[in-house]
């Protein structure tokens, strides 16, 4: 990450079982594991993309 971009954090806050296989992935993508585990990735349109597809089991903080 270069130091002029954005940033954007992301925390799981619900379980990933029972969801889809793809959304699982997605979560994996973000770097998130455990309910709860928080990532600090770049702010671009596909972490963006990411995000909102798994809106359901993330939040932006």
């Amino acid at each position: 990450m270069s130091n002029s971009a954005s940033v954007v954090t992301v925390k799981l806050v619900r379980s990933v079982i029972g969801t889809r296989q793809s959304h699982r992935d997605t979560v994996r993508g973000l770097g998130l594991r455990k309910v709860g585990s928080q990532a600090t990735l770049e702010d671009t349109p596909a972490v963006r993309g990411m995000i909102n597809k798994v809106s359901y089991l993330v939040q932006v903080i």
